[in-house]
């Protein structure tokens, strides 16, 4: 067991600025709903005598706890480096396990490493509900992105059982496995991740299978995981928005609509290796070459075509990668997004037909081979509706949005309604040291997450 206090007393980060007392411009409401422009006052202004018809989440205890789990992983730039499987990722989970524990819920690791906190129900034979998110991050990550909703979730757990309050449905708290990697828990638990996947390098170094057995799972057993279609009550699932919206807009609550799907290919071009000087410019099979059309055309795609669609070069690779030798072959990623996976489809089609066009004029051919999928996943309406209401009543604002980023929440569409609670990222910065979310905004999220969960747990989604 890791002590708290003894983890506090380590460098936490401090960039961003989540430990300094700044003023939030969230605290206020604007007054152009009730005829008046430019004007801001306190929200206790307008709601003096507003009820508190749940307990609130302790706010001093929730950023302490921020901050420790700020100091797995830190790097000296104020981020974190806490790699899904890495040495700091290990001791994260232990020390959330024990919180959990703490909270009065029973802790495992199932076979495809997720940590699942679970506490009984007053009526055991009820769904369960899960919430959750998860604590890895990406190389030289900042501190909100997953942390957020796994805290957050934590600290519901300890406040509620703090108040005695004894809970119908089972209740899983969960910290999902690699999220940052391919969303590889929460894609196991509902059946999606495929045996090659196992053989996948990650940024520890370790494949996913190996890394599965450092967490105490069982790659060979990956289908125990599997959870049956329909078998969650509700799955909820706090994050930063990681994009500016809320922050520019001054909207304390994301109620999130539904979550991209994302299809990802290795790209390969065949071109002919040969010498860069004796080989004239006419005669050349320039694998790089027709790399580049490629890329050029998937940007030129995704942007004319209608629709909110994104597509995404990431990744490049040149073979034998000499500075006097015509690439003779270039892999490169393809990565594409959209609400619907009709229109991932669309937009894969138009590229493919476009490489077939340019392989006669460039002397290429290119080969697609699909690794990934993680399907669109709308949010259940009713959780929508309970998450704006529940912000309303908190004197919160709120703003319905999609998510352009993927999250752990999509995986479990076919197992249960899900919902979405979204928090702001200042000036939209994420999957950096400088990504920050104000602790007050924490807490609102929290606080939303929390009052959703108990009418959930009361009066099920009818």
């Amino acid at each position: 067991m890791i002590a708290e206090s003894e983890r506090q007393q380590g460098s936490a980060p401090t960039s961003g600025g989540l430990y300094s007392p700044t003023m939030n411009r969230r605290r206020f409401t604007r007054l152009t709903a009730l005829g008046a422009t430019g004007l801001w006052i306190p929200e206790t202004t307008l709601f003096p005598h507003r009820p508190q018809q749940s307990p609130r989440v302790d706010a001093d205890r929730l950023g302490a706890r921020m901050r420790t789990l700020a100091t797995f992983g830190a790097n000296a730039d104020g981020g974190i480096d806490r790699v899904a499987f890495s040495e700091a990722d290990l001791l994260a989970r232990e020390w959330i396990a024990d919180l959990l524990a703490g909270a009065g819920f029973e802790t495992s690791t199932d076979v495809a490493g997720n940590l699942i906190g679970r506490k009984e129900g007053t009526e055991p034979d009820l769904r369960p509900i899960m919430f959750g998110s998860h604590v890895d991050s990406v190389p030289g990550g900042g501190n909100f992105d997953g942390q957020v909703g796994s805290m957050g979730a934590v600290e519901v757990a300890q406040t509620l059982a703090d108040a005695g309050y004894r809970n119908r449905h089972p209740w899983e708290v969960v910290i999902f496995t690699n999220e940052e990697g391919g969303k590889t828990g929460s894609r196991a638990l509902a059946g999606q991740v495929e045996p090659f996947e196992l053989d996948l390098e990650t940024a520890s170094g370790f494949t996913i299978g190996e890394g599965l057995r450092r967490l105490g799972g069982d790659p060979d057993r990956l289908v125990e995981a599997q959870r049956p279609p329909g078998s969650l009550a509700a799955f909820l699932e706090l994050h930063v928005e990681q994009g500016a919206v809320l922050d520019e807009d001054g909207i304390d609550i994301g109620v999130v609509e539904g979550i991209v799907g994302i299809m990802r290919w290795n790209v390969t071009v065949e071109g002919m290796t040969n010498h860069a000087g004796t080989t004239p410019m006419d005669r050349r099979r320039d694998a790089m070459v027709g790399a580049a059309r490629l890329v050029t055309s998937v940007y030129r795609i995704a942007h004319d075509l209608p629709g909110r669609q994104v597509a995404t070069v990431g990744r490049i690779e040149a073979d034998p990668g000499a500075p006097n030798v015509i690439p003779g072959t270039v892999t490169l990623s393809l990565e594409i997004r959209d609400l619907s996976m009709e229109g991932i489809e669309r937009v894969f089609t138009e590229i493919r037909r476009r490489a077939s066009e340019l392989e006669p004029t460039s002397g290429v051919t290119y080969r697609f081979d699909r690794f990934y999928v993680s399907r669109a996943a709308p949010t259940d309406p009713r959780i929508r509706d309970m998450v704006e209401r529940h912000a309303a009543e908190l004197g919160l604002s709120a703003l319905r949005m999609p998510s352009g980023a993927g999250h752990d929440a999509q995986s479990f569409a076919e197992l249960g309604p899900i919902g979405m609670i979204f928090v702001p990222s200042v000036a939209g910065i994420s999957h950096a040291p400088e990504e920050h979310t104000d602790l007050e905004d924490i807490v609102n999220g929290s606080n939303v997450l929390l009052r959703t969960l108990l009418e959930i747990d009361a009066r099920g989604l009818g």
